[in-house]
């Protein structure tokens, strides 16, 4: 007796002007009903982003989202590698830290 095959995911199609939004920051929110992830992208040194893309998910979806996530990255490492995060402080501190000002020369007497 044969095993029958798990049934095929649903066919996706992409409408032909669909841009990709580059994304570093995200924001994430959640109510008893709805997960929220906003995402942007913040320059180095800059406080202020814009939110590009909004996704509004069930519990349930973004749980399952998370797990593919996890898959997904296990994968990737194992063919490319680690992929280190900085561990001491906070990535966002590391990555969008305030821009320092270069102090002006100092005149000579």
């Amino acid at each position: 007796m044969q095993t029958p095959a798990p049934p095929a995911g649903p066919t996706l199609s992409s409408p032909d002007d669909l841009q990709p939004t580059y994304t570093n920051l995200a924001r994430i929110a959640h109510s008893p009903a709805d997960i929220v992830i906003d995402f942007a992208h913040l320059l180095p040194g800059e406080q202020n982003a814009v939110v590009r893309t909004r996704l509004v998910m069930s519990p349930l979806s973004a749980k399952l989202l998370l797990r593919a996530l996890a898959d997904n990255i296990a994968r990737y490492e194992a063919a490319f590698g680690e992929i280190h995060v900085p561990g001491n402080s906070a990535l966002a501190e590391q990555l969008f830290r305030p821009r320092q000002t270069p102090e002006p020369p100092r005149e000579t007497p």
